[in-house]
């Protein structure tokens, strides 16, 4: 998680915990301290959990880390802005590099990473979001791919949701990747390029 992320999920703790004080104190005037000890502290136990991300799937579905996805497996969170025009602030950064994904693609990302580290096998990123203006530029160096190029017509690669990575890969971390990439999600999913995974969550 990044420091603005960690930042964010402070400030909403607290001003919580100040909205709850708040509440307690009024209801004190009105009810014993006995019956309103428990709920108080429930309900601060309930919104605790739900600003650290710590609840259920199911409660904490509207939190920071979304996994919905509309019929076309694009974040509802970010198809709003366009492929090619999410802010950074939309995206969540990749480790100590400069790359952005989705947020669950950049965690998963990052945990595949240090998982494959952990046992010897060296993944590099090369390429993560996409702007449109940059799959414009790719699309003119490197030709579209249904005209034998290497490029999505701007405006639909799947770069532009933050949902790819292309990754610097040597013949030990592909067969790596193709062992193990699907167990974090991320997919190889355009022939003529191994170095393209694709982020596609099995569960939602």
């Amino acid at each position: 998680m990044g420091i603005e992320a960690v930042n964010s999920r402070i400030a909403d703790i607290q001003s919580r915990i100040i909205a709850m004080q708040t509440q307690q104190a009024a209801a004190t005037k009105t009810a014993s301290a006995s019956s309103t000890t428990a709920p108080a502290g429930g309900t601060f136990a309930t919104a605790l959990a739900d600003a650290m991300g710590t609840q259920s799937s199911t409660a904490s579905a509207g939190a920071a880390k979304s996994y919905s996805l509309n019929s076309k497996g694009i974040p509802t969170e970010l198809v709003g802005y366009g492929n090619g025009k999410i802010p950074a602030n939309a995206l969540e950064k990749v480790g100590n590099t400069n790359h952005r994904l989705w947020a669950p693609a950049a965690e998963s990302l990052n945990k595949m990473v240090n998982d494959a580290k952990a046992q010897g096998v060296t993944i590099g990123i090369t390429d993560s979001y996409r702007s449109y203006s940059e799959q414009v530029d790719v699309a003119r160096r490197k030709g579209l791919y249904s005209q034998g190029g290497l490029a999505a017509k701007p405006g639909t690669s799947e770069h532009g949701w933050g949902m790819a990575t292309d990754l610097d890969l040597n013949n030990k971390a592909q067969a790596w990747m193709r062992a193990n990439g699907e167990k974090y999600g991320f997919v190889e999913n355009t022939p003529r390029e191994p170095w393209h995974w694709a982020y596609k969550p099995k569960s939602v």
